[in-house]
């Protein structure tokens, strides 16, 4: 044994010791953080206690979820942060709103949950310099969603700060936000070996036993080591020792060692046994709620002595459980009458101004029965808790109020607003049943309207099926008459559900073209019209008539949507479309501006379930403007999102950095996997984006025949965003492997696109594609139009291109210098990037041009990983500690950290140094 002779931790000292380390890590001033895993009784807490027994030198913060229907948004996150709060002033100002609002200590915009998260690892880190800090946090899994997911964050930007962060999780496929902490180190508890299992039951039996018995128990109780404490206890040992079983066989383990629980706690005085209900039923755990409570109900302090001695609670600043099978088994063996006091008490005792949300849970739990002040209550709740960023907290509020709600029309409208919420908070199947109980009301046309448009958009959010356009035109056509703003939002809705799905739409009439057809049926726009009716209006265009017909329309549409979002009320669900409308205007001022407001809007209000989207959306951009290092942080934080939140990961922008980075193997491999990925899961507008990324790699590559295979989509299908990209990679590879009508043809559609729009990046794109098929002056002057269009745009890779195409035309037209001058302006925006196919294609031009080429040095991203690369040009460009960390979500204590060793990678020792090692880099480097 460890610890002592600990029982607690018999056959565990391989684990307790990895504990041991980690607190040594701690005091050696690094960071840790350790995810428990396994089943109830296994073990979890027993090693979470003796690591906060062993860390008696260190600050310790010891927190528990609850098992409750409360959804307290933030409530496990101030449980961590409380014994703290005294710094809150002394965070940047962003932060501490974030947090201040987050904990409903001031008002504002629901705060960024990842900027909540930043707060708290400031926090936390700052509160560590003074000694190093312990956070521990038992059963996780019944922290409220929010709060897993800031911590989840936090504990993913630990790095360099003394603090050390354990959790302890029961396996649960269904809270989603438990993926957040997927990616962190984790140690799987399974139960004990035979030799340990038996010692454990000895002490726990001491004395002969039949051999019956002995055997019976060790195979119910499968090793774990509560089991083997508990169920002999209530066992009936002769039926056992008969073959009849334990008590309760078949039942989950953690049941049966619940049953085992209610059996003491029969024993205990009926004061006893109310007041530990009072702390069940509280799930923030606070001690002087509980006393308050207690006092309500009549009952002495000395009733918390017999389950003291019983070792089943502590009661110190908090309530604690010796296990939270205890808490469950209180409250599972309660009377419903006895419940309702409890939590009415509890509503009694807490302050409505410093807890309004856990006051109106307390109260709902208390009703007999329908109680429509109490469900009143309850959505104004929801209101606070969606202003502090508690998407899941407000859905939660909002279903208890649909079941407290006595008139039926009133119970379907909060029903349905639960169903949405709960689609908000990345929960569609919970959305579903409240779908359900809404449809039970007597039916009316409106809300049967707005219930079959709630159920397209969970069909959509669950699979982005390909029946989800259907679904919603036919939702669309029954608001029709009934809410004719609401209609033509759906039949949006419903063409951009199509526009995703693509050619993966299961019916033909679901395709873009079908359902523009069918949305001219829509209600006429208001006057004067919203920015989404001029959107629906233009898409309609431009799936009936054509590019350059509708493109003024959509022109007008995107900067109207623009103006909306600087006015802070633009339509949260439509920036992804605006976004990639103008994407297909070569619109790049409006395509940047929307895919940054995006993220920032998202993270403002809490919808995790879109930002993985709208973040890869913001790598896009960011790959083609050369900024490639913040495309691969901004894929890599996406990636932790879609962990965290259970939603699709996007599969489409990795292969478009990875094809521009030169990586051959790595993108064909993405492009495969994700064309099959988007094919299973219906998602049509991926494959135009994996195909272009193969079109780039391959004509980065010199392989011409397989870049123009890569287009053949760009003919086939007019994709809203990637269409225009397809044809400039088509003219490229067509022009160099002979194919000089393909080229000519694609190139004459970009000039009329370019026509239509005007946009610089357009008109770039035509000139340099006309250039390809152009001769003489002609070609020489569209080369130069087109750098000069695209370097306005502020796309230095695509201009770069530019540039190189420039330049292998003027060696093949004899103007060595020209060339030269041409070649090296690509190939050092090319090294600067990082684009290694291009690169290594402008070093042989300028080889075979006879002018001499400095050999390629080592990738700056062979020595620096993708994060150290990117904080090393923050730092380069003058960015504070302090503004890197905000960017990247990290401590200061952390950038310092990473800077350390980017200065040893580097072999040099300031910023000074680090900006002119960059700068060489960049006027040297060929990638690989």
């Amino acid at each position: 044994m460890i610890g002592g002779g600990d029982p607690d931790l018999l056959g565990r000292r391989g684990e307790a010791e990895l504990l041991d380390k980690m607190l040594d890590e701690v005091r050696h001033g690094r960071s840790a953080v350790l995810v428990v895993r396994g089943e109830a009784g296994v073990g979890k807490t027993s090693l979470l206690n003796h690591a906060v027994t062993r860390a008696a030198d260190l600050q310790v913060i010891h927190v528990s979820g609850a098992e409750s229907e409360a959804e307290l948004a933030f409530s496990g996150v101030h449980q961590v942060c409380a014994p703290h709060l005294d710094g809150l002033d002394r965070l940047p100002a962003p932060q501490r709103t974030a947090l201040a609002t987050a904990f409903g200590l001031a008002e504002g915009k629901p705060p960024d949950l990842f900027l909540v998260g930043l707060a708290v690892l400031t926090l936390l880190a700052a509160a560590a310099t003074e000694q190093p800090l312990v956070c521990v946090v038992d059963d996780a899994q019944w922290l409220d969603s929010a709060s897993v997911r800031t911590l989840s964050i936090v504990a993913r930007r630990l790095r360099a700060d003394p603090v050390a962060m354990v959790f302890a999780v029961r396996d649960s496929r269904e809270n989603a936000a438990l993926a957040g902490l997927a990616q962190l180190p984790e140690l799987v508890l399974t139960g004990l070996c035979d030799r340990d299992s038996r010692t454990l039951l000895a002490t726990t039996m001491p004395g002969p036993m039949d051999e019956r018995v002995r055997e019976r128990i060790l195979a119910e109780a499968r090793g774990n080591p509560l089991a083997l404490r508990e169920l002999p206890r209530t066992a009936n040992l002769p039926a056992l020792a008969g073959g009849f079983g334990l008590v309760g066989h078949g039942r989950p383990l953690s049941r049966r060692i619940e049953r085992s629980f209610a059996t003491h706690l029969a024993a205990l005085p009926a004061d006893t046994r109310l007041l530990l209900l009072i702390g069940a039923a509280d799930p923030v755990g606070e001690a002087a709620v509980l006393w308050r409570a207690a006092g309500l109900l009549g009952l002495p302090e000395s009733a918390a002595e017999p389950a003291e001695s019983a070792e089943l609670i502590s009661i110190g600043r908090r309530v604690r459980f010796r296990h939270p099978l205890i808490r469950s088994a209180v409250y599972g063996s309660a009377g419903g009458a006895d419940r309702r006091r409890v939590h009415e008490a509890l509503a009694e005792a807490i302050d409505p101004r410093s807890d309004a949300e856990q006051r109106a849970w307390q109260r709902s739990q208390a009703a007999t029965g329908p109680d429509e002040a109490t469900a009143a209550e309850l959505e104004r709740t929801a209101e606070l808790a969606r202003a502090r960023g508690g998407a899941a907290a407000a859905s939660a509020f909002l279903a208890d109020a649909a079941e407290l709600t006595p008139d039926p029309v009133d119970r379907a409208r909060r029903a349905l607003g639960a169903a949405r919420a709960k689609l908000d908070a990345g929960a569609p199947e919970a959305a579903l049943e409240l779908v359900a109980q809404a449809e039970a009301a007597p039916r009316e046309p409106l809300r049967q309207a707005r219930i079959e448009l709630v159920r397209s958009q969970i069909a959509f959010a669950l699979n982005r099926g390909r029946d989800a356009p259907g679904l919603l035109l036919s939702a669309a056509e029954r608001l029709r008459d009934l809410d004719p703003l609401l209609s033509r939002e759906t039949y949006l809705e419903a063409l951009m559900a199509s526009v995703f799905a693509g050619r993966l739409v299961w019916a033909p009439d679901n395709a873009p073209d079908g359902m523009a057809r069918a949305a001219r049926s829509a209600p006429p726009a208001p006057t004067p019209p919203r920015a989404v009716d001029v959107l629906l209006d233009g898409l309609v265009l431009r799936f009936t008539k054509g590019y350059t017909d509708a493109a003024p329309t959509l022109m007008r549409a995107v900067r109207q949507f623009r103006r909306d979002s600087d006015a802070d009320c633009a339509g949260l669900r439509w920036y992804g479309l605006a976004s990639r409308i103008a994407l297909d205007l070569g619109d790049r001022q409006s395509e940047d501006d929307l895919a940054a407001r995006q993220v920032q809007t998202l993270r403002e209000r809490g919808v995790l379930t879109l930002l993985p989207v709208a973040l890869a959306n913001r790598a896009g951009v960011c790959v083609h403007a050369g900024r490639f290092d913040e495309a691969a942080t901004l894929l890599e934080e996406s990636a932790a999102i879609s962990q965290a939140t259970g939603a699709l990961p996007p599969l489409c922008i990795e292969p478009v950095l990875t094809a521009y980075r030169g990586q051959d193997a790595r993108t064909l491999e993405l492009v495969r996997t994700s064309l099959d990925s988007a094919t299973e899961r219906g998602e049509g507008r991926v494959i135009p984006i994996v195909q272009y990324a193969a079109a780039v790699l391959h004509n980065s590559l010199g392989r011409y025949r397989e870049a123009l295979a890569a287009t053949d989509w760009a003919v086939e299908h007019d994709d809203i965003g990637m269409h225009g990209y397809g044809l400039a990679e088509r003219v490229e590879a067509a022009a160099r492997c002979g194919e000089v009508a393909i080229a000519i043809d694609a190139a004459r559609e970009l000039s009329d696109r370019a026509a239509a729009t005007g946009t610089e990046m357009a008109l770039g794109v035509a000139a340099r594609s006309r250039a390809l098929v152009a001769r003489g002056e002609e070609a020489d002057e569209l080369y130069r139009l087109a750098i000069e269009h695209l370097g306005r745009s502020k796309v230095d890779v695509l201009r770069a291109r530019a540039q190189l195409l420039h330049g292998e035309w003027l060696r093949r037209e004899r103007r060595r210098e020209e060339a030269v001058d041409q070649l090296r302006l690509a190939c050092d925006t090319f090294r600067r990037v990082g684009a290694g196919g291009f690169a290594e294609r402008a070093r042989r031009e300028l080889l075979a041009a006879g002018e001499a080429v400095e050999a390629p040095t080592v990738p700056l991203r062979a020595q620096l990983t993708g994060q150290e690369t990117y904080i090393a040009r923050l730092a380069a460009e003058g960015h504070t500690n302090s503004q890197i960390a905000s960017q990247l979500f990290l401590s200061p204590r952390t950038v310092e950290w990473h800077l350390g060793k980017i200065f040893g990678k580097l072999g040099i020792s300031s910023r000074r140094e680090l900006k002119v090692t960059l700068a060489d880099h960049d006027r040297h480097h060929v990638p690989h």
